[in-house]
């Protein structure tokens, strides 16, 4: 009986600017390269370092529809991507790791002349009067209409329309095509240059850049093992950079001793207890690692050295066990 086919795992990430380069850093950080054989020109390329991958190079909106229609299993992308435009996200994607870039946030900005609307029930208020004034609904441009729909009706206000912005969103209210925004924001001053304010709680989504996976995509064999391999690297680079390597070894170094350091510098001993010679190593957090240096040496160590960690695996692969539970 011949064996079932099984095709590669498919993994999007952005085609070109920042968000690529750090996608590029991210996945390097894990000792896999992202390669284009024919250069940048190219829309796809594989991943050194893990077997049965294809990668595909989109831009950051189209892997988030991809992802929903089940195209590619795995995607780089933002939050803010994934929420407008996937309906019902949680149900159809599952945002697997935040990967410490492409941090904004998606808000509420009213002009800085508004000062006495500060939340979002000063909003409201505005918003009624606005329409019983004028006979028409306060304009709010955005790009983000569904965030913005479910944003506003989370809060009651019901007297605005969206006016959908397919330029500089911020400019609107000055141009007099609106009257407040929802946009994106990554330092605020932008929104500030023209003359716009965040309500106190306007930040409706604070957003950076996800590896998403598709719960839809044909998750066979192959795409599995390609997954687990994938994120079992994934998961030992970001242990690794949570710690430090401490070796030492004195005569007096046992296992009580290395019970108090774990217990009081959230130490883990990789390897166990010392050996007969006394020689021990520890994983350390970097804001604990002279305390630990000092106990040690209080204990009889001589010298206790330090490194970096590049990678560290365990049994076990928390980001794999988290997509298979979804993917059943």
């Amino acid at each position: 009986m011949s064996s079932p086919v099984t095709s590669p795992l498919i993994v999007a990430v952005p085609s070109k600017g920042r968000l690529q380069e750090n996608a590029t850093a991210f996945f390097a950080r894990a000792g896999m390269t992202l390669n284009q054989s024919r250069g940048a020109r190219d829309y796809r390329g594989t991943l050194s370092g893990v077997e049965g991958v294809e990668v595909a190079y989109l831009s950051a909106s189209e892997i988030a529809s991809q992802l929903a229609a089940g195209a590619v299993h795995l995607g780089v992308t933002g939050e803010d991507l994934v929420r407008e435009s996937i309906p019902d996200a949680d149900s159809k994607v599952l945002l697997v790791e935040g990967l410490g870039f492409g941090h904004a946030n998606v808000v509420v900005a009213v002009p800085q002349a508004w000062i006495d609307v500060r939340t979002m029930r000063d909003l409201d208020d505005v918003a009624t009067h606005f329409h019983a004034s004028r006979g028409r609904r306060m304009r709010v441009a955005t790009k983000y209409l569904n965030l913005t729909r479910g944003f506003f009706a989370r809060h009651g206000i019901v007297d605005y329309r969206i006016v959908e912005s397919l330029g500089a969103t911020e400019g609107t209210p000055a141009a007099g095509t609106a009257e407040l925004i929802v946009d994106i924001t990554t330092t605020g001053s932008t929104l500030a240059a023209n003359a716009l304010k965040v309500v106190d709680d306007g930040v409706m989504l604070r957003s950076e850049a996800n590896l998403v996976a598709s719960l839809s995509a044909d998750w066979n064999a192959g795409a599995r093992a390609a997954a687990r391999a994938l994120l079992d690297r994934v998961t030992a680079a970001k242990r690794a950079a949570t710690m430090r390597e401490v070796k030492t070894r004195f005569a007096a170094c046992d296992s009580v001793t290395v019970a108090e350091a774990v217990r009081r510098f959230r130490c883990t001993a990789p390897f166990g207890a010392p050996t007969s010679s006394g020689m021990v190593t520890l994983h350390c957090p970097p804001d604990t690692l002279h305390g630990l240096a000092v106990f040690l040496r209080e204990k009889g160590a001589a010298t206790v050295s330090v490194g970096a960690l590049d990678y560290v695996f365990a049994a076990e692969n928390p980001l794999f066990e988290k997509l298979e539970a979804k993917i059943g």
